[in-house]
């Protein structure tokens, strides 16, 4: 996760392919912790963060918000009780990139350091 935390985000142009099937298995193993989904035949990958109240989850969104922001790459983001789902994917390609990746690192660190 080490690199993936160090990488910035390289906007898409949306002429490069997404990552095929032996990439994303790659990566995954570098964000152990987030799913692989398709949803009407696009893939993303997708992770539940656990907080004790709505607020806390409610400021996490907020931070992961503005760090998506400065990368210039934006998640599906579901605010709930205790709970913040983090969804990812590059729509330009219809399918996953190096970006979403790092995003789910970056992610990862923003919980682990809050």
């Amino acid at each position: 996760m080490t690199d993936l935390l160090a990488k910035k985000c390289i906007p898409c142009s949306g002429d490069e392919p997404p990552l095929n099937d032996e990439q994303v298995q790659e990566y995954l193993k570098q964000v152990p912790d987030w799913e692989l989904k398709e949803v009407d035949g696009v893939p993303r990958i997708q992770r539940t963060f656990k907080f004790d109240d709505f607020i806390t989850a409610l400021n996490f969104t907020q931070a992961l918000g503005e760090l998506a922001e400065q990368q210039g790459h934006h998640p599906v983001l579901v605010t709930t009780w205790g709970k913040v789902t983090v969804k990812w994917w590059t729509h330009k390609i219809k399918g996953l990139h190096q970006n979403d990746f790092i995003m789910a690192a970056k992610s990862d660190h923003l919980y682990e350091s809050s």
